[in-house]
């Protein structure tokens, strides 16, 4: 029997796919239901290799660990696993930093549309009868739309997303306006983007795009001081990761009006429960963890991931190593 590759993943109900790939390369799959996290435990003590989406691997993981030699995030984030523990045990953790990000570049910019011109909101007023294209501020008390080449668009980070969300912004007129410490500035000036501080994309944006990584410096970066600074026509897209924002910070800035309104994928506990006072306002959007996601961009994550397994596991090194 070959080296034994443990998948436990939510994103995979049905292994079958990644049997194929694993086994043709001589390796031994063991599927665990991601909700069994007993089995899980058990398996990954002798494991060669572990495939995962959103499971924490902590310290306590790793140190449990006698043979594992790499970890594979199925996504681009990868703040759920131990970065200096399995560094220090020798374990390689990798993760898919590209596989997606056509999907969350198109759909940042469809949360952006319908934010701006609340086509979400006029269907839902249609729907109860009120026909009327002042409804969204005489009802839903949203400030007066705007053309689009009237305002800015504001980038936090300037990474492979954020640069196809500022090119595909930018046909519709906006002025684009960016904040990246690690980026050259000449990158962005190809672009006709300016850089510029933190404090001028908050004060200056019209709608604000969350693209970054989620690290302990950007963890919370968007908290109820930020949003006081923002202009209270602004409105916020994220589809970064959840925890960038304050979200009892964000539920108070969109409940008083502090700023205009917001729209999420990502959420900082997911799936975000049902009675959770986000869900009570009118002036948000929220979905599933979900601009990943298109049948293409899937299949890809998932042989890719393999195929990183596979590659460490014959002795290469890794396309996609985090921990170095």
């Amino acid at each position: 029997m070959g080296r034994k590759v443990v998948l436990s993943s939510v994103l995979i109900d049905d292994p079958t796919y990644e049997r194929k790939l694993i086994e043709d390369a001589g390796l031994n799959l063991v599927f665990i239901p991601n909700s069994d996290q007993e089995r899980f435990l058990k398996e990954v003590v002798d494991t060669d290799a572990v495939i995962t989406a959103d499971k924490p691997i902590t310290k306590e993981i790793i140190d449990s660990m006698k043979n594992c030699k790499v970890i594979v995030r199925q996504g681009i984030g990868y703040d759920t696993i131990d970065l200096i523990s399995s560094k220090e045990k020798g374990i390689a953790v990798c993760n898919i930093p590209d596989y997606s990000i056509e999907e969350v570049s198109d759909f940042t910019l469809a949360l952006m549309l319908t934010i701006l011109r609340h086509t979400n909101v006029y269907d839902q007023h249609t729907r109860k009868g009120i026909w009327d294209i002042q409804s969204v501020h005489t009802v839903s008390g949203f400030p007066a739309m705007r053309r689009f080449s009237t305002q800015t668009l504001g980038i936090f980070g300037f990474g492979r997303i954020a640069k196809l969300v500022a090119k595909k912004s930018k046909p519709f007129g906006f002025k684009i306006i960016a904040t990246d410490p690690y980026v050259d500035p000449k990158i962005a000036e190809d672009m006709d983007v300016q850089l510029v501080d933190f404090d001028t994309v908050v004060k200056e944006s019209d709608i604000m795009s969350i693209n970054t990584p989620l690290t302990s410096e950007t963890r919370h970066q968007f908290n109820i001081e930020v949003f006081k600074k923002m202009k209270p026509t602004a409105f916020i897209v994220n589809t970064g990761r959840g925890p960038l924002i304050k979200e009892d910070d964000l539920y108070e800035a969109l409940k008083n009006k502090i700023i205009a309104g917001a729209a999420i994928d990502v959420t900082e506990t997911e799936p975000l429960p049902v009675d959770n006072k986000l869900f009570t306002l009118d002036n948000l959007i929220i979905s599933p963890h979900a601009a990943f996601f298109t049948s293409d961009s899937l299949e890809e994550l998932r042989r890719r991931a393999c195929e990183e397994v596979i590659r460490v596991l014959s002795g290469q090194e890794p396309e996609n190593r985090v921990n170095k």
